[in-house]
This record gives C-alpha cells, sequence and structure tokens, in this order.
C-alpha cells in the first residue's frame, strides 16, 4: 500500500475553497466514527453469539445475520476511509520512478479513475439496492434493503472523497487535465462499442490484459483497475446488464469469512499495543541472543509466532522491527540486511495461520479453514529453516566477545512473563481445530484474550489508541474487501466469457501431469504475487486454477500451500514486490541498501517452496 502523498498546494487550500475542506474533514470524521463504531459492533455481535453458544447453551440466531448486514457496511465505510487516506493497494513501482511533477499527475489521474468507475457503478448499485427491498431476512425479518443500501452509499461516499482528494492534492491544471484524459478514453471505448462487439474474445486481451494492466501500472488502485476492465468488458462487448457486476460485488465481500479479515488487523495492533508481542520477543532474545546470528534467529521466530496471531504482515513487521533492529545494529548489522531478512520473514511466514490470504482461500475456493490453518504451519517451518541456513552462514564468523549471555534463571523469568503470549497463537489454532469456534469467531476469543492479558498481566492498555485502531483496522479491511469484491466479479467475467475453461485446457495439457502444473504455477504465482499482491491474485485465479489442480489429483490443501508461499515470494521480492517496500519503510532503511542481501534470502525461499511442492505431505501430513 501506498498512500498519496499531495506534491504541490492543492486548490482546497485557497480562500474561496477553504470551506470545502473543513466540510471534507469533518465528513471523514463521521465516517472514522461510523466504521469504528461497525468495527466494535462486529466483535461485540460475534463474541455474544460464541458466549450464548458455549456458556449459555442457547445459540443466538440473529447474530450472523446481524454481524453479515454491519460487515457490508463496514467494507464499504473503510473503503471510504482508504480512498480518503489514499491507502488503497496499488503499484506504484514505475510511478515512483517519474518525475516529482509527473508523479503528481500520476496521482490524479488516479483519483480521476476510481470518479469514472464509481460513475459507472453508481446507477446499478441503486438498482441492485431497489431490487432487495422485497427481500426478508429470515432471522431478524428486515428488508435485505438496509444491507444493500451500503453499496450506493459507500460508492456515493467515496465519489465525494475522491473529488475533495482531486481539490486538495492536485493544482487546478493537473486536476482538470487528469479529468479530461479519462473522460476521452472512456469516451473513445464506449464510441468503439459496435466494433468491440465483433472482436469475441479477443476483448479479453482488451480489458483483462490492455485496460487493467494499464491501470496498474500507471498507479491506479488495484480494485479500481479490476472493476474499471470489468465494467468495460461486460458494458461494451457483452450484453449483460451492469447489475450483475454489483450482484457479484456482493457476493465476493459478503462471505462470513471474511469477518475474520478485520478483526485479525484488530488483533495484530492489540498485541503490539498490549506489549505482548514485545515479551515474546524479549523471551527468544534472552534465549538465543548469544549465539552467532542469533539476534537473526529471533527475528525469523518472532515473525513466525506474531504471524500466527496477526494475519496482517505490516502489523507483524511494525511489531518486531522496532524491538530487535536497534541492538542487531549495535552488534554490527546492516541495514540493509535487516530489511532484507525482515522481508524474506514475511514470505516466509504467508502459510502461518491465521493468515488472510489462506482465510481468502477458503472464502473463494471453499476449501476447509481448519484444514489450511493446519496444514500451513509446516510449510512455513521448512522454509524458516532454509532462512535459518542462510543465517547461519552469513554470520559464522560473527564477533561475539562482548555479548553477554543472559542468565538461565533469567531466560525462565521471561518464559513466564511470555508464556500468556506465546499461549495465544495455540489457543487459536486449537479452537479452530477443535471445533469450538469458527476461523471468524476465534478472532473475537484472541481479541478478548488480549484485552484481558493487557489488563491483568501485562499492565499496559493505552485507552487512547482504541479508536485510531479500529478506524485502521476498517480501513486497511475496506481496502482488501474492495479488492476481493471487484475481483469477484472481475473472475465471474472471465469465467463467463470461457476463459477458464480455455485456461483448464492449457493446464491441464501441460506434459509433466501434476509436478510441471505445481512448477508452473509457481512461475505464475509468484509474478501475479509482485503485481497484483497476494489477496487480488488470489481471488482472481483462484477460482480458476484450483479446479486444475483437483482434476490433476493434486489436494486443495498442498495447492493452497505452494500458491501463497508463491505469490509470497513475489510480494517480498524487488523491484516490484510492495512486501519490500513495506519492510524497508517500517526499518527506515533506502530499498536500494536491500536489494543484493535479500538475493540469498529469495533463493533459499524458492528452493523451500520447490520442497513443499515436491512433497505434499508436508502440507497434508497432519490433516
Amino acid at each position: 500500500m501506498k498512500p498519496a502523498a499531495p506534491v504541490e498546494k492543492g486548490a482546497a487550500s485557497a480562500g474561496p475553497l477553504r470551506w470545502l475542506h473543513q466540510l471534507e474533514s469533518l465528513l471523514g470524521w463521521l465516517v472514522q466514527v461510523c466504521a469504528g463504531a461497525l468495527v466494535l459492533a462486529c466483535m461485540v455481535v460475534l463474541f455474544s453469539g460464541v458466549f450464548a453458544r458455549y456458556v449459555l447453551h442457547n445459540s443466538l440466531a440473529w447474530s450472523d445475520e446481524l454481524a453479515s448486514i454491519l460487515f457490508l457496511w463496514l467494507a464499504m465505510l473503510g473503503s471510504v476511509l482508504a480512498l480518503r487516506r489514499g491507502e488503497h493497494m496499488r503499484m506504484t513501482a514505475w510511478v515512483n520512478r517519474a518525475t516529482p511533477e509527473r508523479r503528481a499527475f500520476y496521482e490524479a489521474l488516479g483519483v480521476a479513475a476510481c470518479l469514472a468507475y464509481l460513475a459507472m457503478v453508481a446507477m446499478p448499485a441503486l438498482n441492485f439496492a431497489q431490487e432487495e427491498v422485497a427481500v426478508t431476512t429470515p432471522a431478524l425479518e428486515i428488508s435485505n434493503a438496509w444491507r444493500a443500501a451500503a453499496l450506493p452509499i459507500g460508492m456515493g461516499l467515496m465519489a465525494v472523497f475522491a473529488l475533495f482528494r482531486l481539490l486538495r492534492d492536485s493544482s487546478l491544471k493537473q486536476a482538470v487535465q487528469s479529468v479530461l484524459l479519462i473522460a476521452a478514453l472512456v469516451g473513445a471505448f464506449w464510441f468503439a462499442s459496435p466494433w468491440l462487439m465483433h472482436l469475441g474474445k479477443l476483448n479479453l486481451l482488451v480489458f483483462f490484459v490492455g485496460v487493467a494492466g494499464a491501470c496498474v501500472f500507471t498507479g491506479i488502485p488495484i480494485a479500481f483497475a479490476f472493476g474499471l476492465a470489468t465494467v468495460g468488458y461486460l458494458g461494451l462487448s457483452t450484453s449483460m446488464p451492469l447489475s450483475v457486476v454489483i450482484g457479484r460485488m456482493d457476493e465476493g465481500m459478503s462471505h462470513m469469512i471474511l469477518l475474520a479479515v478485520p478483526l485479525f488487523i484488530f488483533l495484530g495492533l492489540l498485541i503490539e499495543m498490549t506489549g505482548m508481542a514485545r515479551a515474546m520477543i524479549q523471551f527468544l532474545a534472552g534465549l538465543l541472543g548469544h549465539v552467532r546470528g542469533g539476534l537473526s534467529y529471533v527475528l525469523v521466530a518472532a515473525m513466525y509466532l506474531v504471524s500466527g496471531i496477526s494475519g496482517s504482515k505490516a502489523a507483524d513487521m511494525a511489531a518486531i522491527a522496532p524491538a530487535l533492529f536497534p541492538e542487531m545494529k549495535k552488534r554490527g548489522a546492516r541495514p540493509g540486511e535487516l530489511v532484507a531478512l525482515l522481508a524474506a520473514t514475511g514470505a516466509q511466514t504467508e502459510t502461518v495461520p491465521p493468515s488472510l490470504v489462506l482465510i481468502t482461500i477458503g472464502s473463494v475456493t471453499g476449501v476447509s479453514i481448519a484444514a489450511l490453518f493446519t496444514g500451513g504451519l509446516l510449510p512455513a517451518l521448512v522454509l524458516g529453516a532454509m532462512l535459518c541456513g542462510v543465517v547461519w552462514w552469513r554470520n559464522r564468523g560473527e564477533d561475539l566477545s562482548h555479548v553477554v549471555r543472559v542468565p538461565m534463571r533469567q531466560v525462565a523469568w521471561l518464559f513466564v512473563v511470555a508464556f500468556p503470549a506465546l499461549a495465544l497463537p495455540f489457543v487459536i489454532r486449537a479452537a479452530v481445530v477443535q471445533g469450538i469456534a469458527t476461523a471468524t469467531e476465534v478472532s473475537t476469543i484472541g481479541i478478548v484474550y488480549s484485552v484481558l492479558a493487557g489488563l491483568l498481566i501485562y499492565r499496559q492498555f493505552d485507552w487512547r489508541r482504541l479508536f485510531p485502531m479500529l478506524v485502521d483496522t476498517a480501513c486497511l479491511s475496506g481496502a482488501i474487501l474492495l479488492i476481493i469484491g471487484t475481483a469477484t466479479g472481475m473472475a465471474w467475467g472471465l469465467t463467463q466469457s470461457g476463459f477458464s475453461r480455455l485456461l483448464a485446457e492449457v493446464m491441464t495439457g501441460l506434459p509433466g501431469g501434476a509436478a510441471m502444473f505445481l512448477l508452473v504455477s509457481i512461475a505464475a504465482f509468484t509474478v501475479l504475487g509482485s503485481v497484483l499482491e497476494g489477496i487480488p491474485a488470489i481471488v482472481l485465479f483462484g477460482p480458476l486454477l484450483f479446479p486444475v489442480a483437483r482434476q490433476l489429483g493434486v489436494h486443495d490443501v498442498h495447492y493452497a500451500m505452494v500458491v501463497v508461499l508463491s505469490m509470497g515470494l513475489g510480494l517480498f521480492a524487488p523491484p516490484l514486490g510492495v512486501g519490500y517496500y513495506a519492510a524497508c519503510a517500517i526499518g527506515r532503511v533506502n530499498p536500494d541498501e536491500g536489494i543484493r542481501p535479500i538475493m540469498g534470502y529469495m533463493l533459499a525461499l524458492l528452493i523451500g517452496t520447490v520442497i513443499v511442492a515436491l512433497f505434499p505431505w508436508l502440507s497434508i501430513g497432519f490433516l
């Protein structure tokens, strides 16, 4: 993710338009309050359902239904916040190479493209909500329009804030030029629609490669790039109504399993705030800090443990880097080496539950979340062992004469202090595997556990940070969920066009059977992970390729591990992987310094991924 920063003073600061800036601030505050309240309400509703079922032995029939309604509103208002703050996921590698003036124009162009998409789907979204008026929910017995209204209202608010951003962050010249350019491109496609109708399947290249690719590489947020390509394809080259796109978006964003996304994001922020992450790191540092490369091993182990709690890579890295980097630098570690290992561990732990990518795979492919959580532990250990091999080789000559070994009594005390934090990942996994709670509900158990630990054990709980944490949770969740919604629509368009059948024929026809299919999948998802990031790539191609894997005899969980690890390689590998740049930003290190050190780690991860692909038992041996 890359927030859009203004390069030059925008029109919003001018005297005549100052009131617009005040209006934007007020409206933004109201959306923040509503979004934060929705995150809190979802937690309360879900935990109430778990408490009633297992403590009071009386299920709340309406809890899931109410949570589903609140969730769609949370997703849309979170998307509004992400657009307002410039935090929708996008590819910026090419845009960042431009001059400051040109980069400012690309920022304005991206906002104008978002406006164009929102204008195209405004009426279909409104029509979709009106059609839901006649539908009554089974448990609450209210009109489903209360839920569906989130789509047109959210899109309307996004359009309003897009206009505000265009005025605030761009000069008048840049704003006008970007709007005129987008309008000209949309007009050109509209006039060409009779010709496009006769192109048949070539429109797949025009829209899903040409339009989507151009949008992604020019820095337009990925969700809107997918949306523009899908709306263009369906509206200009087929006779299907655009309301179908809204229906698919609603379907993609409405899986109850996806409610785990905001809750685990909040849990990741919570463990950092309560000091649980710091307690784990201090114990590991006391245990291994006296061996050569000891703190590097601690970094690998800490990422494995923390990733198992938070599910958010940004939260993982932000929790660990400030605790370890200062001491590692004192021992002579180079900044580039630090961010290289931090990024590599981010890729290594992509399969550690409760990974948001695993939750997404379960949502779009129907694979058991409990099986994915169980199957993800050992592959990450294999890749961790590969990273530790590189760490040993690079630190075999480290001078430890100045390092004081922590006494075993103190290590034992650090273990006692860290035990509640160390137990949390196992509590979460056990609750899912044993069927005590679903992957969605178990996040609320983790949140209650962390709150109690922070208040009663670690005595570190800053109430003032709760509201910003709720807002940040809604913002990141909205950015993720809007991608899932638009990518679901795009995947449906590809399926209707016959592309999925063609892809299946090509992949099943590869020489070498399942082994070649897995190797091609590693290469393909590594590229997709670097360009689209993990979640968009899996939502778009998961429904297409998982059936092919089954046809070739590849177990769903095994294939999921290969796919997720491959996407992690692309996501954290320079020069395109945004995860690498996130690690550099968290470590406050120039990205150029980590390029050479990370190559060895990426090679180790690639070898580990191939090992996981060749030995299915590593993924499915404990199912």
